[in-house]
């Protein structure tokens, strides 16, 4: 069950919401303490929590005898770009060895994790989940061991189920197939409806993980354009469905990695139609649905479908547990044939893994644990966007998602990202250069950081010496 929220924390998720939108501008004075008790029926002790809370939240700050007013929020968002070219062929897809060497640069603890695909694990209830995990272990029948090995642990799949119909989204208990993680469930899901050779519709930039599947399985890509805050342009995929044999599209429906772009309500909708109408499976990889900031989440592009064309992909490792390996897919018509396709590769994921997450969902107050998470990370990523308006070029562009934890930087272009890349990681520091989100091979002036990890002078430091390293190019090449 979800944890209620207390009047305070409500009145401060009303007026964090304000500022998001700009209903509330920078420099603007909040209502007084007076104005906001009468206004929305609390008492005044009540608004001064909210107050407090926001403030230790970085969204407003106190000016003597004067009041509380918004603080700036670092730098604007990445501005739209002009009509993308629209693409015309589909693309062989090579970028393993890329993605393989900026991995290997997170393997010594001792380097900042820019580059990492995950937050920092202290962010995680690594204790009440360990206490979960003994406690479902100490309770699984031997039946259990051997029958939740094909169907998954079904008090799992009822909690997931149940967190479905949260989001809006209300699949069939028939088409949930529980993975080893949301990798396995999108690359099963994959196999299910294509064959090597095929085309496939894929973001760009896109998750570099995509495109190493779509290199394992001989697929070819066809990227569409991600629009800075929006999303796919939908506009570009209707193009390419209109004049290649797209067999199937992948997209990241909410704050989407790279860019956390997520889409439009009206857009899911649209996307919904227009390849339910094409008869194009749609694969959603929505890991980061609950990693929103506010008090709204997001719908996935799978409350929207009524054919069963929408095979709808997630996993509790970027929101709970990430090295439990605990995925799933709701794979609409084609649930037979992923169930089939996991039978005869890993079979089944950890059974302890899924009593213990099980476990967890039931006892271990996960809604708390979201919202914890949450305003972690929209501290960090106002620190960090803080930090790069210091000292980053004065021609940076940024986004600037309403969650997950990833920030896409555009650079002025004369900035080679391969290099940038390179030697950060001689100073002890990680990031994702652009090159490792396109099948082109594109985006060679811009890098994805994670402002995953809690924010530290470690961090501050890193950020100033991005800052040189960026300057020396641009001066370098002036």
């Amino acid at each position: 069950m979800a944890h209620k929220l207390k009047r305070y924390e409500h009145l401060a998720e009303q007026i964090a919401d304000m500022i998001r939108a700009g209903v509330l501008a920078v420099n603007e004075r909040v209502p007084s303490v007076r104005q906001a008790s009468e206004r929305y029926g609390v008492s005044p002790a009540t608004v001064f929590r909210a107050y407090y809370l926001l403030e230790d939240r970085g969204l407003i700050q106190a000016r003597e005898r004067s009041g509380y007013y918004v603080r700036p929020q670092g730098r604007p968002r990445l501005a739209e770009t002009a009509q993308p070219h629209l693409p015309s062929a589909a693309t062989d897809v090579g970028v393993s060895e890329l993605v393989f060497s900026v991995l290997g640069s997170l393997r010594d603890p001792a380097t900042v994790p820019f580059g990492s695909a995950f937050p920092g694990p202290g962010l995680f209830p690594l204790g009440p989940l360990a206490r979960s995990m003994g406690r479902a272990v100490q309770r699984l029948s031997p039946h259990a061991i051997i029958a939740d090995m094909t169907a998954g642990n079904p008090d799992l799949a009822r909690h997931i189920l149940q967190r479905y119909r949260l989001s809006g989204a209300t699949p069939a208990a028939s088409e949930l197939v529980i993975t080893n993680g949301a990798m396995e469930a999108l690359n099963l899901c994959l196999q299910a409806v294509t064959q090597p050779g095929d085309l496939v519709a894929i973001e760009s930039p896109a998750f570099y993980a995509s495109l190493q599947v779509l290199e394992r399985l001989k697929l070819r890509a066809v990227e569409i354009p991600v629009r800075p805050g929006a999303g796919m342009d939908l506009d570009a995929l209707a193009h390419s469905l209109d004049c290649l044999p797209i067999k199937a599209c992948w997209l990241m429906s909410n704050f989407q990695n790279p860019m956390g772009a997520t889409l439009a309500e009206a857009d899911k909708v649209r996307l919904c139609d227009l390849l339910a109408r094409q008869q194009v499976p749609l694969i959603e990889d929505d890991v980061y649905a609950e990693l929103y900031f506010g008090s709204t989440p997001p719908r996935p592009v799978k409350s929207f479908d009524r054919e069963g064309w929408v095979m709808h992909c997630s996993s509790f490792s970027k929101s709970l547990a990430p090295g439990y390996r605990v995925g799933w897919a709701a794979a609409g018509r084609f649930a037979d044939s992923v169930t089939r396709l996991k039978l005869m590769t890993t079979l089944s994921p950890s059974v302890p893994a899924q009593a213990a997450i099980a476990d967890y969902l039931q006892h271990g107050g996960y809604d708390r644990h979201l919202r914890k998470l949450r305003h972690a990370l929209e501290d960090q990523q106002r620190a960090m966007l803080d930090a790069a308006a210091r000292y980053f070029p004065a021609q940076t562009r940024v986004t600037q998602p309403n969650g997950g934890y990833f920030l896409w930087f555009e650079f002025p272009r004369q900035v080679n990202a391969l290099a940038l890349f390179h030697d950060a990681f001689a100073q002890g520091i990680s990031l994702a250069p652009g090159p490792m989100f396109s099948a082109t091979q594109g985006f060679g002036h811009c890098i994805r950081l994670n402002y995953g990890n809690p924010w530290d002078s470690r961090c501050e430091a890193a950020m100033e010496a991005l800052g040189k390293l960026l300057a020396q190019q641009v001066a370098a090449l002036q």
